[in-house]
């Protein structure tokens, strides 16, 4: 359900369970986690996320989040590695992002996605508390009100006022979505491993990252 392809220091990651929503398993998880840990050591320069189908991913899954997924420290470890990865990652949103899914993206350091898309995360309505890193990385992106519109108003955001407001960097349509991120990460994949990581820690993180 999580298909890796690995091309010359470009990693593409899709998350394949489109007929539950791309829902996470903890098995998904650990493997997604494992995938960004391993590009620390593999010399990936550039490490791309999206989703089959139509939505990139509802969160947990439901049968698993009821038995503890959903406070599992597996997704900390996730979006703590993607956050450590010393090279540039990139979420190609292909459609909605909810939930605990959304700290995979917050990670990131660009996020792309459809028109169509939309973003919440319910954890005001469902009775759980965000990952612990998520709200910093969040509040980093659109500022501590809307943070709190996301987390505590259980709003959901369109991708246009998700680009106003800077939890995504750009709007492209489908069809263009994987060359629009492949474009994105083409001077860093013809870059060393060593150059691609001394200037992304050039440049500052959001507390919690």
């Amino acid at each position: 359900m999580i298909r890796l392809e690995k091309m010359e220091g470009f990693w593409s990651v899709v998350i394949a369970r489109p007929e539950k929503a791309n829902s996470l398993t903890r098995v998904m998880l650990e493997e997604l986690a494992d995938i960004a840990e391993s590009a620390v050591r593999d010399g990936a320069r550039a490490l791309v996320l999206t989703g089959e189908g139509k939505v990139f991913s509802a969160g947990a899954d439901l049968d698993e989040a009821r038995a503890g997924l959903a406070t599992d420290p597996v997704w900390e470890r996730l979006s703590g590695a993607l956050a450590a990865a010393p090279c540039l990652t990139i979420a190609a949103l292909n459609g909605t992002l909810a939930g605990g899914a959304f700290g995979m993206a917050l990670a990131c350091d660009l996020r792309v996605a459809v028109p169509g898309a939309k973003f919440f995360y319910p954890v005001m309505r469902l009775g759980f508390l965000p990952q612990p890193s998520d709200p910093a990385r969040l509040a980093a992106l659109v500022g501590p009100a809307r943070a709190k519109m996301i987390l505590m108003a259980g709003q959901k955001i369109t991708a246009e006022e998700a680009l106003a407001w800077g939890l995504i960097d750009r709007v492209v349509a489908a069809e263009a979505l994987l060359a629009t991120v492949a474009d994105l990460a083409a001077d860093a994949v013809a870059a060393t491993p060593a150059h691609v990581a001394a200037i992304k820690r050039l440049v500052p993180v959001a507390r919690g990252a």
